[in-house]
């Protein structure tokens, strides 16, 4: 019987072989670039052609649901899926998008990204932590671990960015004060902003949200379009690399400059 439908039937029945279900399930195309066993579109491939089994049974299904205690078998030997949190910094080029694949096929942060990456590296499966527009310079991270997206991109962790944009007309404190008390845009209001004038055409924006297009929108807001758009920051990791080029962070780094503290993956 497919994979996928044992847990269909313990999800309705309340239970997994005859006991509750005590952890959240993962699926198996997930799990296996987590771990950097095989990059995403390998481990699919893998899956599909029946060279993957559960805790003896075949599955042929890459969203087939395992367990933590599941045994893991790739060609037939056992594959230890315990994944350690990576988190890359990456300092993106304009002209990429933060997409995996682009339907215009325009080059893609994933492009540059793997180019660069040691072979150990790019058998990970990564995720971009949030977006930086087309022509958007700067600070974007990378990790193998969901979890530290949803920590970085939620709303409620309020974790700041700090961009540089270069403006047509002339920014003032006056004219950067709406954004200070918070100003409403068409999708809700803005929380209030950390804004400085940095030089004649400069304005300095620290957010703690990261809606579509959200530091252009405040600044043509308060009449000053953006021209250019470099993003320097996030929460205390400030960039400090050349354009094209990346490094992995510290559990240091993590927790100090992200508030990042995650329990080890198994």
């Amino acid at each position: 019987m497919p994979r996928l439908s044992r847990w269909v039937r313990a999800v309705r029945g309340g239970g997994l072989d005859g006991k509750p279900i005590t952890f959240k399930p993962d699926w198996i195309g997930r799990a296996l670039p987590r771990a950097g066993i095989l990059p995403p579109d390998e481990a699919e491939a893998a899956i599909l052609a029946g060279r993957v089994s559960l805790a003896g049974e075949l599955v042929v299904d890459p969203l087939a649901l395992l367990s933590p205690d599941d045994e893991v078998l790739l060609d037939g030997r056992r594959v230890d899926l315990a994944a350690p949190t990576l988190v890359l910094a990456f300092h993106k080029p304009a002209g990429c998008v933060v997409s995996r694949r682009d339907d215009r096929d325009r080059q893609t942060v994933f492009d540059h990204l793997c180019a660069a990456l040691p072979e150990e590296l790019r058998r990970y499966g990564w995720h971009a932590v949030g977006r930086l527009d087309l022509d958007t310079t700067g600070l974007l991270l990378f990790s193998n671990d969901e979890r530290v997206v949803r920590h970085v991109t939620l709303p409620e962790t309020h974790l700041s960015k700090r961009y540089l944009a270069r403006v047509s007309g002339s920014p003032t404190d006056e004219r950067l004060e709406p954004l200070r008390r918070g100003i409403m845009l068409h999708d809700g209001p803005a929380r209030p902003a950390l804004a400085r004038v940095r030089g004649a055409d400069e304005v300095e924006l620290t957010i703690t949200e990261g809606r579509r297009h959200q530091v252009k929108r405040m600044l043509k807001a308060v009449g000053l379009p953006v021209r250019a758009l470099h993003r320097e920051a996030i929460g205390g990791l400030d960039l400090d690399l050349p354009q094209g080029a990346w490094r992995s962070l510290s559990t240091a780094e993590l927790r100090e400059g992200l508030g990042l503290a995650l329990a080890p993956r198994i």
